[in-house]
């Protein structure tokens, strides 16, 4: 029997293994992937703090990219040869989210792309940008679509506005990037110098080191003529969402993607007070990734690779992921 390469998720003990290689059974696609990439989520996972639990020995991480091998019996969408990647929620193709779609997320509930072959439906799958690497590629089927649904599904980013996006981590590099080709103007904050020095080479209008600026809202007020942000991306959670309320304008919207920053009662009183919008992000669709592939095509926008670990140095890219020296994605390369 043929065997591939993965990695399985044994308590908190990431594992490599061989597993049988998959076949493509009817309407499904098998993917040779060739890049996975990390996000703070499999972390949680790791750890067992995730709010929605792994199943035991799942194989690790939702976000990959590759070329399909084989179709089974069925498939209309794809041939072999063809450059695809995954999608997060590989139920949610189109619509609002449900209930049933979590369950159906790569790299907790089902299997993910930590291994050389995975066997995908058909609407699991999306074509990558041709301009792309696949290593680009696998950055997108998280942080990519939910920078793309916080700015363009859930909120309206439009040329003028102002955005403000936390860290410089994978969601929020895409969202500069994203807001930039859009026409915005965006302010990045970080408590590392270098890191907003990289941040202003990638187009950011403004940076706040907020260790050196602790009210950092009142800054981004300031730098906006007094009137406040557009719209703000909350990758922090209750530890940075006050000054997320202060640093918008009044309407302006907050969408909440992370808890990186601790949880904690939110300031309720706040959001009224400003007439606030806030949405709740969870990735998005099928729908949503290709409308994001078709964005990233026409601006030519090459996401941000900050390293790339062999496959047989998982472990170390999970440990580097976790000492937050990365800016934007960190990538493991499977072949």
């Amino acid at each position: 029997m043929a065997t591939i390469r993965a990695y399985e998720l044994r308590g908190t003990e990431l594992t490599q293994v061989t597993r049988p290689e998959p076949i493509a059974a009817a309407g499904h696609v098998v993917v040779q992937i060739h890049a996975t990439s990390l996000n703070y989520r499999d972390l949680m996972i790791q750890r067992g703090n995730y709010a929605l639990q792994a199943k035991p020995g799942v194989v690790p991480l939702s976000d990959g990219a590759g070329e399909v091998v084989a179709v089974g019996p069925g498939v209309t969408q794809f041939a072999v040869g063809d450059r695809v990647a995954a999608t997060f929620m590989q139920s949610w193709t189109s619509g609002p989210l449900e209930p049933h779609h979590g369950a159906s997320a790569l790299g907790g509930a089902l299997d993910g792309t930590l291994a050389g072959r995975v066997a995908f439906p058909e609407t699991g799958l999306v074509r990558i940008p041709d301009h792309l690497s696949f290593a680009q590629a696998a950055t997108l089927p998280c942080a990519g679509v939910t920078a793309w649904n916080a700015l363009f599904e859930a909120g309206v980013t439009r040329p003028g506005q102002t955005v403000l996006v936390q860290g410089t981590g994978g969601v929020s590099i895409l969202a500069l990037q994203l807001a930039r080709a859009a026409g915005a103007r965006v302010i990045v904050t970080s408590s590392s110098d270098a890191k907003l020095a990289r941040a202003r080479e990638l187009g950011a209008a403004a940076t706040i080191n907020y260790k050196a600026t602790p009210a950092w809202g009142d800054e981004a007020v300031r730098l906006t003529g007094g009137v406040g942000v557009d719209h703000v991306i909350e990758v922090g959670g209750a530890g940075t969402f006050e000054q997320s309320l202060a640093a918008i304008r009044l309407g302006g919207t907050i969408s909440y993607i992370g808890l990186l920053a601790g949880t904690g009662a939110s300031p309720v009183g706040a959001i009224l007070r400003k007439g606030a919008r806030v949405h709740g992000i969870f990735v998005g669709s099928r729908a949503m990734f290709r409308s994001l592939n078709a964005a990233i095509a026409e601006s030519r926008i090459a996401p941000v690779i900050d390293r790339v670990f062999p496959f047989a140095e998982a472990v170390d890219a999970y440990r580097y992921l976790e000492s937050g020296a990365h800016v934007g994605k960190v990538v493991i390369a499977v072949d």
